[in-house]
C-alpha cells in the first residue's frame, strides 16, 4: 500500500477531545478553506510531503498501542486515500488499535467503503457555516454540504463516535450558526448521547501559518461573545460541548 503524507507523532492529547492518538497527518485536500494552517499538505507541497514507510508506522503504532485510545488519521483529506488507507486500517485493526479518522465528510463513497468494513471506530469533521466561504467552494457548496449530511447520516447510522467541531469565523459563524444547526439537526438528533461537540475559535499569526492571511485578519481571532453564541446553539439541544480558549 502506498501513503503520500508528512509524518506522524505517536503520542498527541490534542487530536481528539478527551483521547490519547497516534496521529498521523497525510496530504491532500478537496477543499481551500482559507483558515486552514495545514494547507501545504493540502496543496501536496513536495516540501512536506513524500511516501511513508508503512512498516515503520505499523510497528510504531504497535508499540505505542499500551498508551493510545486510536489511530488518529488527519490531513490535508484523508479520504483522498482511502485506497491505502483500507489496507492500513486493517493491519491497525489486527494490532488491537481502534481507528479515528478526521474528514470534511464531503467524500460519501469512500467512507462507507471504510465504514462498511468496520475500518472506523471515531469520526471527527468541522461544521463549517456559512459552508460556501469556510470552505473555499462556492460553485459547488449545495452539493458538497448534501454530501456532508450524507455522510454524517452514515456515521449516525452506524452509530460511530462523532466530535463534531465548529470553527468560529469572526463576523461571519454566529450569524449563521442556528441555520447551520437546523441543517443537520434531523440527523444528529439521534446521536446526541454519542457526540461531542468541540468549538474552536479560528487563530492566526503567530499560533498558526493560515492559507489566506488577509481573509484571516478579517475573520479569524473571534470574540468571546460570537464564540459564546456557538457553543450555546448546541448546548440548548443537549449535545455535550467543550469551548477552546482564544489565545490572547
Amino acid at each position: 500500500m502506498e501513503l503520500i503524507g508528512s509524518g506522524w507523532k505517536n503520542v498527541s492529547l490534542v487530536d481528539v477531545h478527551g483521547s490519547v492518538t497516534f496521529t498521523l497527518w497525510l496530504c491532500g485536500c478537496n477543499l481551500k478553506c482559507p483558515f486552514c494552517h495545514n494547507w501545504r499538505l493540502a496543496t501536496g507541497d513536495r516540501e512536506v510531503c513524500r511516501p511513508l514507510d508503512v512498516d515503520r508506522l505499523l510497528s510504531e503504532v504497535d508499540s505505542s498501542k499500551g498508551f493510545i485510545d486510536y489511530l488518529h488519521v488527519t490531513g490535508g483529506e484523508p479520504l483522498l486515500q482511502y485506497r491505502g488507507l483500507a489496507g492500513l486500517f486493517r493491519r491497525v485493526k489486527e494490532i488491537g488499535v481502534p481507528v479515528s479518522v478526521n474528514t470534511n465528510l464531503t467524500l460519501y463513497k469512500p467512507l462507507k467503503t471504510l465504514v462498511e468494513e468496520g475500518l472506523i471506530d471515531h469520526v471527527a469533521t468541522d461544521l463549517k457555516t456559512p459552508f460556501a466561504e469556510l470552505t473555499g467552494t462556492p460553485l459547488s457548496s449545495s452539493t458538497l454540504f448534501k454530501l456532508y449530511v450524507d455522510s454524517l447520516r452514515l456515521v449516525v447510522e452506524n452509530e460511530i463516535p462523532l466530535e463534531l467541531r465548529i470553527p468560529v469565523a469572526k463576523g461571519l459563524t454566529a450569524g449563521s450558526i442556528e441555520e447551520a444547526v437546523e441543517a443537520v439537526l434531523p440527523v444528529l438528533g439521534k446521536h446526541v448521547d454519542k457526540t461531542t461537540v468541540v468549538v474552536n475559535p479560528l487563530l492566526t499569526k503567530p499560533l498558526v501559518d493560515p492559507r489566506d492571511l488577509e481573509w484571516c485578519s478579517r475573520h479569524c481571532m473571534p470574540d468571546a461573545p460570537e464564540v459564546e453564541t456557538v457553543a450555546e446553539a448546541f448546548r440548548r439541544r443537549g449535545f455535550k460541548t467543550v469551548v477552546r480558549e482564544v489565545p490572547r
